[in-house]
């Protein structure tokens, strides 16, 4: 059986899992935003970070890629990105319709924000994601080095992401 992620954020530039097929898609009724704090892999429960999710908004989209997972992979692909992704409960797992670049419609396996849950922080504006991005450190490291990863490899594939750019410019200042 063929499965499909959608990346939009770190899986972009670090999905940890193999993958045989890649492909720019569009995924309609969400959009790509720091409204998640992080607790364990860009910031700490004292002082949170941010990382992107997916908010449910009427009317939105995201562009990122589709990741099709190897052949005989998608199992421990699954396990993986569940560890991963719902160390918190704050992603919920939905299997959601994404249209790639040359038109096909493939269902994929993306991690969009509970809205309901206690690290959810939707509507923050820039310049406070700035600020807390700019200081945050978790586990995996510091939250700038997530933000311009993502913003880079975005720009790379063609995606950028003017919110994003303008949050890596501003970070990049406050950092300095």
């Amino acid at each position: 059986m063929t499965m499909w992620v959608f990346g939009y954020g770190s899986l972009l530039w670090n999905p940890g899992f193999e993958i045989a097929e890649s492909a720019a898609a569009r995924l309609n009724g969400y959009a790509r935003s720091f409204c998640m704090r992080s607790i364990h892999h860009r910031g700490t429960e004292e002082d949170p970070g941010l990382v992107l999710a997916l908010d449910a908004i009427e009317g939105a989209a995201c562009e990122g890629l589709a990741l099709r997972v190897a052949d005989g992979q998608e199992d421990a692909t699954l396990a993986y990105l569940r560890e991963r992704e719902l160390i918190s409960s704050a992603y919920l797992e939905k299997m959601l319709p994404v249209r790639l670049a040359d038109a096909r419609e493939v269902t994929a396996v993306t991690y969009v924000i509970d809205p309901d849950h206690v690290q959810y922080c939707g509507g923050l504006p820039l310049e406070e994601q700035a600020g807390i991005i700019a200081q945050a450190h978790g586990g995996r490291g510091p939250n700038s080095e997530y933000l311009y990863n993502t913003a880079a490899h975005l720009r790379e594939i063609g995606l950028a992401d003017a919110d994003l750019n303008w949050l890596e410019n501003r970070v990049k200042t406050l950092c300095a």
